[in-house]
């Protein structure tokens, strides 16, 4: 006995009988015909139509019954063929072929003898159910099971399946018990907090639902519930049960890139018509979305035959299958043991966070952290927000290509810095008067910065930026943005550009991309989602200057050892090499700024951005601790 969900077919009524015989105005294959026309459109007036008894039948009750047998098919009529029926004097048989079209495209085709029977010289079709499908019998219907494929997994850099069956507690409200609605929504709403939830319309929910009806308040991990259970598992009408879900490692990992996996939602079938059943699982955000259809594969079907009104237990038969083909995974280039420590690194703050982690060797993205509870956007890659200061490595990158600088040329700093009738000023008003250039980079003087804008110019500018990646075209396989750099318009302009500011925008990947490329001497393009692999990743960058990157990375070395990152000096293992930022995002309240860190130890480079945090010392710098320290 089959045992998947019936599902309802609704396709449009297909137009046009392809019917083929041969025969003459008298003959049985004419009735035949007619009767299928009749069969296919409806209406069977004028048509002959005796009962296996030799009773003749009303067109109407005839046409009522095909209905009634054909269940879930009554609406797509089949396709219907028969060449000239065999006729034995008064008895003719057909062979009809039934081509019936199903939900995904699929046709199920099988063939049915109908009888005809002569007399008062005039064909009749011998109606009983058979003539609908050899096996139907009165009383019978047929109904088609969509039979959901096995979805597949969103893989590891290891190759192994990120997201498996763990156990849950389903929390839901019984309307009838919750004898104290407001206690226990208060409740519950206090103790979900702490997962990121908002039960905001808990109750009026409960108070609109049928009393013995179940309202799901949540879907918690097993180890989540356990949490909340003291405080919970009292409270008047909360039911819970356990089940399982396709779930990830941990309740925030990676979540906001590769979003979850659950039941269908009422708009994924208005979005879906015919691809979906209730009680189907989809992917909802993220990867899991974006690979939806890849990932669930294709669905089968099976047509079987059932009682409409069952006595006793009802049976069902099967009499056709089309299997389902299981999905196919996506390898994704993500680190378990990496992901966990940027998710933990992140976990420590209360301010929307990201951090991107990727594997300078070769590109690859090996972390994708949002915060806190795991983000609810996936703002490590789609953030489009100024770099601040981290943008000095770019502009360094190119006063160095230019040669305009090195190392130890004097750089003045002063505590202002005007250009075209706008003044630039540094960080607590610091100013350090003429100092070397490795001393203004590793200090972070915005005046420095603004001054030299004027001999880097928009192209040296320009140059850096692609050189490093920053608004490339580059697919990593996800939803991302690659940046995009200030158009460096003299005066102004340039001077705020120089030092991250002005209408430069970036991601965190694209920083993270960019850092990466200084570290390994050319930039190459970040990759995550390798197989299906995108088809928009570069082609290798030239190598960037020798001398431009020997430099660039000791002034990065500086930053830590004696400068506004020193707190990274004591992490243990390979040297840290970074710089902070601080980002202006709103013209009338310079007070209100992002923190930022970029930065790489051993093979891994970094990118970790606070929104709305402040400087990049005191938010993102603890960030990075916490994720170098662990990795």
């Amino acid at each position: 006995m089959l045992r998947h969900r019936a599902t309802a077919v609704t396709m449009l009524l297909l137009a046009g009988a392809s019917l083929t015989a041969c025969s003459d105005s008298d003959g049985p294959g004419t009735t035949l015909n007619a009767f299928l026309a009749g069969w296919r459109s409806g209406n069977l007036d004028g048509v002959g139509i005796v009962s296996a008894a030799g009773q003749a039948m009303p067109a109407a009750e005839v046409v009522t019954a095909i209905q009634a047998l054909s269940g879930e098919l009554k609406d797509t009529p089949p396709e219907l063929s028969a060449p000239e029926p065999a006729e034995n004097d008064t008895l003719a048989t057909g062979d009809v072929k039934v081509s019936w079209p199903l939900p995904g495209g699929r046709v199920w085709e099988y063939q049915t003898p109908v009888r005809l029977t002569k007399g008062d010289d005039a064909w009749r079709v011998v109606w009983e159910p058979a003539v609908v499908h050899p096996q139907l019998k009165e009383g019978d219907e047929l109904q088609v099971k969509r039979l959901s494929g096995t979805r597949a997994g969103l893989l590891d850099a290891t190759g192994q399946p990120i997201f498996s069956d763990r156990n849950v507690i389903v929390v839901g409200l019984h309307p009838k018990l919750a004898t104290d609605l407001d206690k226990t929504v208060a409740t519950l709403g206090a103790e979900m907090k702490q997962f990121g939830a908002d039960l905001g319309g808990l109750k009026a929910e409960v108070e609109a639902a049928e009393p013995d009806s179940e309202v799901v308040v949540a879907t918690l991990r097993t180890e989540d519930y356990e949490k909340i259970r003291a405080a919970v598992e009292n409270l008047p009408g909360l039911q819970t049960r356990a089940d399982t879900r396709v779930l990830a490692p941990t309740r925030v990992f990676a979540r906001a890139l590769l979003g979850t996996v659950g039941e269908v939602t009422k708009e994924d079938m208005d979005d879906n018509p015919g691809v979906f059943e209730i009680g189907d699982e989809t992917g909802h955000g993220g990867l899991q979305e974006r690979y939806d259809k890849q990932l669930r594969g294709t669905a089968g079907a099976a047509v079987v035959i059932t009682q409409a009104e069952p006595i006793g237990e009802p049976t069902e038969a099967e009499v056709w299958r089309s299997e389902p083909t299981a999905g196919t995974p996506v390898k994704t280039t993500l680190d378990p043991k990496i992901q966990n420590a940027a998710d933990a690194a992140v976990g420590t703050q209360t301010l929307r966070t990201a951090l991107v982690a990727i594997k300078i060797s070769d590109g690859s993205v090996v972390a994708v952290a949002n915060g806190p509870n795991g983000g609810a956007e996936n703002l490590a890659f789609t953030a489009q927000v100024p770099p601040g200061s981290t943008y000095k490595m770019v502009s360094a990158l190119g006063v160095l290509d230019a040669n305009i600088v090195g190392l130890d040329s004097p750089v003045d700093c002063p505590k202002t810095f005007t250009v075209d009738g706008r003044t630039f000023n540094n960080a607590h008003d610091m100013q350090l008067g003429t100092v070397p250039f490795h001393t203004d980079f590793a200090r972070s003087c915005n005046t420095a910065f603004a001054s030299l804008s004027t001999k880097l110019g928009a192209a040296g500018l320009a140059s850096a930026s692609a050189q490093l990646g920053i608004g490339g075209t580059w697919d990593v396989g996800a939803e991302a943005f690659t940046g995009k750099p200030s158009p460096g318009t003299p005066g102004a302009e340039l001077a705020a550009a120089a030092f991250g500011q002005g209408k430069t925008v970036v991601s965190p990947l694209a920083m993270a991309a960019a850092t990466a490329a200084v570290a390994r001497g050319a930039f190459v393009g970040p990759k995550l989602v390798v197989d299906p692999a995108p088809t928009g990743s570069p082609a290798p960058a030239a190598p960037l200057k020798d001398t431009s990157v020997t430099a660039l990375k000791a002034l990065m070395r500086e930053v830590v050892t004696a400068g506004t990152a020193a707190d990274l000096a004591s992490v243990k293992g390979d040297p840290v090499y970074g710089k902070t930022g601080t980002a202006e995002y709103d013209d009338a309240h310079l007070d209100k700024t992002h923190g930022w860190f970029i930065g790489w130890r051993g093979d891994i480079a970094v990118a970790a951005f606070v929104e709305d945090g402040g400087a990049g010392v005191g938010a993102a710098v603890p960030v990075v601790k916490s994720f170098f320290s662990a990795v």
